[in-house]
């Protein structure tokens, strides 16, 4: 009798859920931070973005180095804003459960280099990068 070893074929990437694909969620900071020590706590932890959280304790949003050192740059910058203050409406936000075909979609149309993947209770569980 001869074993035959049998390789798992990868799953249809149309039925892979964020799960699958997504990163630890990275440095979390609340939105009464400062830009300078958003900016701080980037270089320290060496990440490219940060996830936001109101004082509930739910992700506001996703706030990446490029916009906030914007913000620094700008003339209206004062060392009094805070992360509330420029990351506008909540969201865009994916579902642990969302294909990753339908983020990639979302991403690509939007923009966005980074996705943040919450909970039912608005809770930041990954983060989804697309890759280059």
């Amino acid at each position: 009798m001869t074993l035959v070893q049998m390789t798992p074929r990868p799953a249809d990437p149309a039925t892979r859920t964020v799960v699958d694909a997504m990163d630890a969620p990275g440095p979390q900071v609340w939105d009464d931070m400062t830009v300078e020590v958003a900016l701080s706590v980037m270089v320290s932890d060496r990440s490219g973005h940060l996830l936001v959280y109101d004082e509930d304790g739910r992700c506001t949003g996703l706030i990446a180095q490029d916009q906030l050192t914007v913000v620094r740059d700008s003339s209206a910058y004062t060392d009094q804003v805070r992360l509330r203050d420029i990351l506008g409406d909540n969201g865009p936000f994916t579902s642990p459960m969302t294909t990753i075909a339908e983020a990639e979609r979302t991403m690509r149309h939007g923009r966005l280099g980074a996705l943040p993947v919450i909970d039912e209770h608005g809770c930041a569980v990954g983060v989804l990068a697309l890759s280059h």
